[in-house]
């Protein structure tokens, strides 16, 4: 791409957030969101390929309706109430659109069926930016109307988000369509507690990005997109295959490593609140994800694929350059939990 188109592009992304984040106005919060959707689109179908026009071509029709049903909410809620601002929305039939709006934005189920099929279709820098910064602009919009949103649909999408990240990542061998539903799962529990303790999402929303940041760089650094490039990594880079099953199995949750610290916090809020089935399922279906982050460990270091010697060795081995920023983001995706503590106290 030519870097002053690529730049641009950037920049207009850059800027799509910034003002859906900082604005109090529903017209300026939804021109960020078509800045972005916009912005994406190049982003998505480079390189261009018919793999990646379909992609792109999900993504602007899933989102268009978003933002059509978003702009339809604002609509109807500025009827009922005669009033622009974010944090006034008093019409049920507005909060129902909006709510349903949002979720599609952010991939949740019953409307995740894009995130998988468009993250497959585009590069992984690509699926870097979609899964990380697109997030913070329906996020945050969310986060604002949070005392106003209906419950019962946001808990429900949270739950089914939760159950479909788990299952439908079990028979995944792509790496971007594992990703995919890890984020579906994440976005399940950010919006399940967001209603109780909004700063406990953006804690959460905070190690996800970091986790999600932290295994896409291991992955472009790999070369790896499939199960059996990532296995076929040991015998060329150990140390770098083993920080990726470490980061790998702190995304699923398991306990000594930083992506236990936001399921630990979120399950004790919605117990301090006096839910008690809530927490019980969301950690009984946590376990789907934790599972399929043990089955790519077991693959990957356990076992040896039944594969020529040319697959797991190369003759000549290329000199790699790593991101100066790699090491300090391993440190944080794995050794973050004695920090806990801290992080109580700065809530």
């Amino acid at each position: 791409m030519n870097p002053l188109a690529l730049t641009l592009i950037l920049f207009t992304l850059f800027s799509g957030t910034m003002l859906t984040m900082f604005s109090s106005h529903w017209l300026t919060a939804w021109l960020g969101l078509e800045m972005n959707l916009f912005a994406m689109i190049p982003l998505i179908i480079n390189p261009h390929n018919p793999r990646s026009i379909e992609g792109s071509t999900k993504y602007f029709l899933t989102q268009a309706s978003a933002s059509m049903l978003l702009m339809m909410s604002v609509m109807i809620n500025f009827i009922s109430t005669g009033q622009w601002s974010i944090t006034n929305i008093s019409d049920s039939t507005a909060s129902y659109l909006l709510t349903i709006a949002l979720l599609t934005k952010l991939g949740m189920a019953p409307f995740h069926f894009w995130v998988p099929e468009v993250l497959q279709s585009t590069s992984l820098m690509t699926g870097m930016i979609l899964l990380t910064w697109q997030k913070l602009a329906p996020l945050s919009i969310l986060y604002q109307i949070a005392p106003s949103i209906n419950y019962n649909i946001l808990l429900s999408s949270a739950i089914a988000s939760i159950m479909v990240g788990g299952w439908g990542g079990l028979n995944q061998t792509q790496l971007r369509k594992i990703m995919a539903y890890s984020s579906i799962a994440h976005m399940g529990w950010m919006s399940a507690v967001i209603i109780f303790n909004p700063t406990m999402t953006l804690l959460n929303l905070m190690i996800y990005i970091i986790l999600t940041i932290t295994l896409f760089i291991l992955f472009i650094s790999n070369h790896s997109t499939t199960l059996i490039s990532l296995a076929t990594n040991w015998s060329k880079t150990p140390i770098l295959t083993t920080m990726t099953l470490i980061t790998l199995l702190s995304t699923g949750g398991l306990p000594p490593f930083s992506g236990f610290i936001p399921k630990w916090l979120i399950i004790d809020e919605l117990t301090k609140n006096e839910n008690l089935i809530l927490p019980l399922i969301m950690a009984v279906l946590s376990l789907l994800n934790l599972y399929f982050y043990m089955r790519l460990a077991y693959s990957t270091a356990l076992t040896m694929f039944p594969s020529s010697n040319n697959t797991k060795l190369t003759w000549l081995h290329p000199k790699h350059t790593y991101p100066t920023t790699l090491p300090p983001l391993i440190i944080i995706s794995a050794l973050l939990l004695p920090l806990t503590p801290m992080m109580l106290f700065l809530e």
